[in-house]
């Protein structure tokens, strides 16, 4: 790793490692000591720090709190069996950081203090990054609005944060979902594409009512018919139908993936017909019925490869195979942890080493 960026890092007086138990991780809820700070104001980014991860001050007035200009990313960091720990594709989540950025009227960040804030952080803690199958260092890099100005205009300031922590499994059992046809996730012209605060906070009322109903995770689907699919909660969703990967094709209403694009570029390498447009409700179901619909899972970051045993639609659940048989999805699963874990060849470059 080279460092170019002017980082001034103070270190916690007492770290928390010792009292973590790494056996019992619950996602989001634990986390590194230490996180990254830089600010932007008069047209450029200063002040780069890392500090001991705690509060931070902030004005009641603030713009993100008032008017929702508020963004995050999410990857994650690996520990190989030599040693050594890597970042996965932080690249990819540096340009989509910076197209939600300009989705929200907020300035761009260069990809070199993106890439260089992560790793100079995972490098500091890499302690924290756990040495066991499935589970890794979840990273979050977001950016909020700071002017303490209640008038409905974009901020003149803004801060930029990191924050670590180590991870097990976000799923831990085969998901049951639903199709959503009543709720929104994202319009035309909107910002569905941005990973935008508000974007999840409108999802959370559908996904609690979906989860009283016994279910893991919706799909949505478009918002003028509820006809097409769109993505998961938490996932791009994907498909293995008559033999041909097919995927709701990015556009204003669905998130770019870095482990969609990961699968994409894989399921090509193994020669099997990608196909990326507009996926209809109906074929999806009547592939389900037919038995033509093979492999279905979430591709996400936090998720990785999720297994969607039943799909719930106008409430009949049809039910698919035994995930632990499907040849397509368990070969991915085994690839991207073997790649991201150091056991087989990286030949795509997508592992960042920050710690040799």
């Amino acid at each position: 790793m080279t460092e170019t960026l002017d980082i001034t890092v103070t270190k916690t007086k007492k770290s928390r490692l010792e009292e973590t138990d790494f056996n019992n991780l619950i996602f989001g809820h634990t986390f590194a000591d230490h996180m990254f700070v830089a600010d932007y104001a008069d047209g450029e980014w200063k002040n780069f720090q890392i500090v001991p991860y705690g509060e931070i001050g902030l004005s009641p007035a603030i713009s993100a709190l008032h008017y929702g200009q508020a963004f995050f990313e999410g990857l994650k960091a690996y520990k190989h069996a030599d040693g050594k720990v890597s970042v996965f594709r932080p690249d990819k989540n540096a340009k989509r950081f910076n197209k939600s950025a300009a989705r929200l009227c907020m300035p761009q960040l260069p990809e070199e203090i993106f890439v260089q804030s992560i790793a100079t952080l995972v490098d500091l803690d890499q302690a924290w990054v756990p040495a066991k199958a499935n589970h890794s260092l979840y990273i979050r890099p977001f950016m909020f609005a700071t002017d303490p100005y209640l008038g409905v205009n974009p901020s003149h300031t803004y801060k930029y944060m990191v924050l670590i922590g180590p991870v097990g499994p976000y799923f831990s059992k085969t998901l049951r979902v639903k199709i959503e046809t009543h709720f929104t996730r994202a319009a035309e012209g909107g910002m569905g594409y941005a990973k935008a605060a508000g974007n999840y906070g409108g999802a959370m009322l559908p996904g609690r009512k979906a989860a009283e109903e016994g279910f893991d995770q919706l799909i949505w689907t478009d918002a003028k018919e509820h006809l097409y699919v769109e993505e998961m909660g938490a996932a791009n969703a994907m498909f293995l139908l008559d033999g041909k990967l097919i995927t709701a094709s990015t556009r204003d209403t669905i998130l770019e993936g870095v482990t969609r694009d990961t699968v994409i570029t894989l399921a090509k390498e193994w020669g099997i017909p990608v196909e990326e447009r507009r996926v209809s409700v109906a074929e999806i179901i009547e592939g389900a019925k037919s038995g033509k619909l093979t492999d279905a899972f979430g591709a996400g970051t936090a998720a990785t490869i999720a297994s969607v045993g039943s799909i719930s639609y106008q409430g009949e659940e049809y039910f698919l195979s035994d995930p632990k048989e499907r040849e397509f999805s368990q070969k991915l699963l085994k690839t991207l942890d073997g790649i991201r874990y150091g056991n087989i060849p990286d030949t795509h470059g997508w592992n960042y080493i920050v710690h040799e």
